[in-house]
């Protein structure tokens, strides 16, 4: 099935841009492949780039912006004439730590992703309205996912945040944390659980952060605890993982 973003146009009597994608759904590290349509306007065009690039909402401590984390390269250097039609496939891979969209069916609250379409020429930038893509977990991280369900964890909320995490390789500049509020058995030791992939070719790396609040007389607490699983673990595996990195 198609997915086509509306078209656009440059300016009057210009081209009409528009992007096809096969699929609007995809897993991180999996190729997502489209077509960059163009139909030539009244006049001969002189195309500078095309490119497709992945961007998503970013939160840092100066305010919440739209940042652009992978791109790929369409075409470059060629002119559409008058009336000319051209399909233009293209190939994009979602890095390995892409954020998660969606999850347990749903969509995360707080998440969105897009693929935006750039075309350059004759020193006119023209930018698509980008179209949403749906990224659902990997099998290990669907594991966690389910098993802290299983263990009567609830998800609260998603959101990518600018920065770093103390001794972990990250490749993009930003982490997504997926929040959840913890059941009786441990809500006197945490209040809050905020869950972490970072996967790459051969498995994926769960970080994950304990939160408890302070009070009166106390101070707030925060806690770190993380384990590995290979991408073909199995339900048991990742059962196990976190229920040895939870508080005791």
């Amino acid at each position: 099935m198609d997915f086509e973003t509306v078209l656009r146009t440059f300016h009057l009597g210009g081209p009409q841009v528009s992007t096809v994608l096969a699929t609007a759904e995809t897993y991180p590290g999996t190729p997502l492949m489209g077509a960059v349509r163009l139909q030539g306007g009244d006049y001969d065009l002189a195309v500078d780039t095309i490119a497709v690039g992945l961007v998503t909402r970013v939160e840092a401590e100066d305010g919440d912006a739209l940042l652009e984390f992978h791109r790929a390269w369409v075409a470059a250097g060629f002119t559409l004439a008058a009336g000319e039609h051209q399909d233009i496939p293209f190939t994009i891979t979602p890095p390995w730590e892409t954020p998660l969209t969606h999850a347990y069916g749903h969509r995360l609250a707080g998440m969105s992703l897009a693929l935006r379409t750039e075309v350059e020429a004759e020193d006119e930038v023209d930018r698509e309205d980008a179209a949403l893509l749906t990224v659902h977990p990997l099998p290990a991280q669907e594991l966690v996912l389910t098993a802290l369900t299983d263990a009567g964890f609830h998800f609260r909320h998603a959101d990518v945040e600018r920065g770093a995490i103390y001794g972990v390789r990250l490749e993009l500049p930003f982490y997504q944390e997926i929040e959840f509020t913890p059941p009786a058995r441990w809500a006197r030791a945490l209040d809050e659980l905020e869950l972490t992939f970072v996967a790459d070719g051969a498995g994926v790396e769960v970080i994950l952060e304990y939160e408890k609040h302070g009070g009166l007389f106390r101070a707030p607490q925060d806690s770190y605890a993380r384990f590995r699983l290979d991408h073909g673990c199995s339900a048991a595996d990742a059962a196990a993982a976190l229920h040895g990195a939870l508080p005791a």
